[in-house]
């Protein structure tokens, strides 16, 4: 089995939720509701109870063991107990693929702090180098400053547009397709 991920930063720590995290993704999700609301797809749901969130942490914990997905939370390290944002990759590919997507979102209150950028980058670090992903995509949606200026930091490239791409906030949205590639790749084995 892969061991689980701890990636550290100068001010972050982000690992897989835990059952013990329960209260702080509960908080962290409630707090964050309306703000991530017009990025994210509708929750199932139960999205905000203790009995979601154990369901979830033991499927996110399958996903990883089975190649399939790394949902980080992020914990400030002055503060361990406190979620201020969260890294997933999903839709793992293999073989010919070696690819990803990635999705991320920062607390309302810790905007324009750095720690989106700080936690996407080490992130995308791990994948890289401890999961072997070659090519890694995100997409956003065209009004999302915040996530085009990231993604260009990073060295993301846009790729091309990608019309009523998600069903957000109850519409289907455009989205702008990007990704970013590992000139460090090496074969496996």
């Amino acid at each position: 089995m892969r061991e689980m991920p701890l990636i550290e930063t100068d001010r972050l720590i982000l690992r897989m939720g835990q059952v013990e995290d329960i209260p702080a993704i509960l908080k962290f999700r409630s707090e964050n509701s309306d703000h991530f609301q017009k990025w994210d797809p509708k929750y199932p749901p139960g999205f905000l109870t203790e009995t979601y969130w154990r369901k979830k942490i033991a499927d996110n914990l399958t996903e990883f063991t089975n190649d399939q997905s790394l949902r980080l939370f992020t914990f400030l390290k002055s503060a361990p107990d406190h979620i201020v944002a969260n890294v997933n990759f999903s839709n793992f590919v293999r073989g010919a693929g070696q690819m990803c997507h990635i999705g991320y979102g920062v607390a309302e209150n810790m905007q324009n702090q750095g720690l989106g950028a700080e936690a996407v980058a080490a992130a995308i670090d791990y994948a890289f180098k401890q999961i072997n992903m070659h090519r890694i995509m995100a997409n956003y949606r065209p009004e999302n400053e915040r996530s085009k200026n990231l993604l260009k930091k990073l060295g993301f490239t846009i790729e091309g547009n990608a019309r009523q791409y998600l069903l957000i906030d109850g519409e289907w949205r455009d989205h702008v397709l990007t990704s970013l590639t590992n000139q460090n790749w090496q074969h496996p084995g």
